[in-house]
C-alpha cells in the first residue's frame, strides 16, 4: 500500500486494556518524517492518569497471563511472527517514514525483529526448574522459575520494532505483563505491532502501549509503584541511570541496554576487503545510529592507508536522501538536534588536526541529512573517540602493537560491544579475552542475533536480551524444601 493508505491504517491512542483511547487532557505528539522535517500524523500523549490506567489493566491480566499455557503463549508469538512476517513490507515503510533508514534496512529489521517473537516461542515450553537430594538427605530441594510480574518497559528511536520486540518476546514467553513506552519521535510502528498482537489473541491488558511527550512525568510514579516488578530500558547512560536511582526504592528488577563506544580492530594480517566490508556494515547500519556502531576504528599503521583508501572509497559512493527512494543507502538522522552533534563533534576532529578524506558536511534539503565521512589521524583527546557519535562518521586512528590496540580500545567507560580483523586463530582469542566488552566480533560487521545474549558491561548497562539468558531476565526463581 502507498504511504497515506498506511498511515491511515495506523493506531494513533493509547493502547490501554486492549483498547485505543486519546489521552485524557487529548493532547498529542506531531511525527514527523526525518528526511523532509514534514508531519506525518500525529498519536495521543498519555499522562498521568493514563500511565495508571495501563499498570492497572497489566496488573489486573498478570495472574491470568502467568498461568496460561506456556504451549499457549507461545502459538501466540509464533502466530505474530508468522504475521509480521507476512506484512513486512507495511512495517518496512512505516519504520523508514518515521525513522528515516533506507527501505532495504527496514526490512533487515522486520526480519531481525520478527525473529525475537520466533525464538521466544519456542524457549517459552523451556522453561524449567531442578530436582535434587540435599547433601545430608534429609530434604528435596526443588526449584521453579516463575514470572516476574508486571514489566515496565521504555525502548529508544532507533530500532523502532526491534527494540520492542526483543523486550515484550522474552516478557510474553515468560508469563509477564508489561506497559510499554516507545520513543516520542517513533511511536508509530509500536502502535502497529500492539494491534497486530491483539489480532494473534493476545489477552487484553497484557500488552499496553502509551506514547507520550512527558515521559519524566508519566514513568517515574510508575517506576515507584508498588505493584511493578521489573523496569528494562534502551537509550543513552546518563538516562538509564536516572532510571536506576528511581527504580532503587522499589528495587525492581532492572535490565539496561545503555550507550557505546565501540573500537573497531584492524590487524596487520586481516582480508582488508573484508574489514572493509565490516567497516561499511558497523558503521552505516542505521546510519551509525546504533549503539552498536563503530564508533573508532583502529587500525594497524602498515596497513591504515590503504584501509582508509578503501573505505573512503566506499563511503562516497553512499547515496544520500529519502529512504523510501530508489537506490538511496543512506537517510537522514533523526532530528535537527542529533544533526548537529555530528557536525559538533567532526569540527572538534578537525579543529585538533583530522583529516577530512570524504564528506565532513551537512547536506540535502529539508530534512537531517549528513554526509558520509571518514577522518585519518584524528587524535585521541578528539570528543568524537569519547562520545557515540550516533552518525555517518568513521574516525581512524593507527596503533603499532597488538597490546596497544586492545589498551586503546578499552580506554572507555562503556563496554557494550568491539570488532577486530584479523586471521591469527591466537591473536583472536587473545584480542576476545583482552577486550572489555559484553560482546566481541570477529571478521564480522554485525553481531546482533535473537538467539545470542545481547548486552554490554561497564556503563554500557546490564543484563542480556535475546538468546537463552533472554528469558531468564523475566523469570524469578523459587526454591522449595520438601522434607520427604
Amino acid at each position: 500500500m502507498n504511504e497515506k493508505e498506511l498511515l491511515d491504517r495506523v493506531p494513533t491512542g493509547l493502547f490501554i486494556g486492549g483498547e485505543w483511547r486519546s489521552s485524557s487532557d487529548g493532547t498529542t505528539i506531531d511525527v514527523e518524517d526525518p528526511a523532509t522535517g514534514e508531519v506525518l500524523t500525529s498519536v495521543a500523549s498519555a499522562t498521568v492518569e493514563d500511565g495508571k490506567a495501563a499498570l492497572d489493566a497489566a496488573v489486573g491480566a498478570q495472574d491470568a497471563w502467568s498461568r496460561t499455557a506456556p504451549r499457549e503463549r507461545g502459538e501466540m508469538l509464533r502466530a505474530a511472527f508468522e504475521l509480521i512476517t507476512e506484512r513486512a513490507d507495511d512495517f518496512a515503510l512505516l519504520m523508514t517514514l518515521e525513522m528515516g533508514k533506507p527501505l532495504a534496512q527496514s526490512q533487515g529489521e522486520v526480519t531481525y525483529g520478527a525473529e525475537f517473537f520466533r525464538w521466544f516461542s519456542e524457549e517459552v515450553v523451556r522453561i524449567a526448574g531442578r530436582w535434587a537430594v540435599s547433601p545430608d538427605g534429609a530434604t528435596r530441594l526443588m526449584t521453579m522459575k516463575q514470572p516476574v510480574g508486571p514489566t515496565l518497559m521504555i525502548t529508544p528511536w532507533n530500532f523502532p520494532l526491534a527494540m520492542g520486540t526483543r523486550k515484550i518476546g522474552p516478557a510474553l514467553a515468560a508469563g509477564c505483563t508489561m506497559v510499554l513506552k516507545p520513543a516520542g519521535q517513533t511511536p508509530l510502528t509500536m502502535l502497529a505491532l500492539a494491534a497486530l498482537l491483539k489480532e494473534v489473541g493476545v489477552p487484553d491488558g497484557v500488552v499496553n502501549v502509551i506514547s507520550t511527550s512527558r515521559t519524566s512525568e508519566v514513568m517515574e510514579p510508575l517506576i515507584t509503584d508498588p505493584r511493578v516488578r521489573k523496569l528494562t530500558f534502551t537509550g543513552s547512560t546518563p538516562v538509564g541511570k536516572q532510571l536506576v536511582k528511581q527504580s532503587a526504592d522499589q528495587l525492581l528488577r532492572v535490565s539496561m541496554e545503555l550507550g557505546g563506544n565501540a573500537p573497531f580492530l584492524v590487524f596487520p594480517d586481516a582480508d582488508l576487503d573484508k574489514a572493509v566490508d565490516g567497516a561499511m556494515i558497523a558503521k552505516m547500519r542505521n546510519m551509525g545510529e546504533a549503539c552498536t556502531a563503530a564508533n573508532r576504528f583502529l587500525v594497524h599503521e602498515s596497513v591504515a592507508d590503504e584501509f582508509a583508501e578503501m573505505f573512503a572509497a566506499r563511503m562516497a559512493e553512499q547515496v544520500v536522501g529519502r529512504g523510501t527512494e530508489p537506490g538511496v543507502t543512506v537517510g537522514p538522522l533523526i532530528d535537527d538536534k542529533q544533526r548537529r552533534k555530528v557536525a559538533e563533534l567532526v569540527d572538534d576532529a578537525t579543529g585538533r588536526g583530522a583529516s577530512v578524506v570524504t564528506g565532513g558536511s551537512v547536506t540535502g534539503g529539508a530534512g537531517y541529512f549528513f554526509e558520509p565521512t571518514v577522518l585519518t589521524d584524528v587524535p585521541s583527546q578528539a570528543d568524537l573517540f569519547r562520545e557515540e557519535i550516533f552518525g555517518p562518521v568513521a574516525p581512524i586512528t593507527t596503533f603499532a602493537e597488538d597490546e596497544k590496540a586492545v589498551q586503546m580500545a578499552n580506554d572507555t567507560e562503556y563496554g557494550l560491544v568491539a570488532y577486530a580483523y584479523t586471521n591469527d586463530l591466537g591473536r583472536m582469542v587473545r584480542v576476545s579475552e583482552g577486550l572489555h566488552f559484553g560482546m566481541v566480533g570477529i571478521n564480522q560487521g554485525i553481531v546482533s542475533n535473537p538467539a545470542a545474549p545481547f548486552g554490554g558491561v561497564k556503563q554500557s548497562g546490564f543484563g542480556r536480551e535475546g538468546g537463552p539468558e533472554g528469558i531468564d531476565e523475566y523469570l524469578a526463581v523459587k526454591y522449595v524444601g520438601i522434607a520427604p
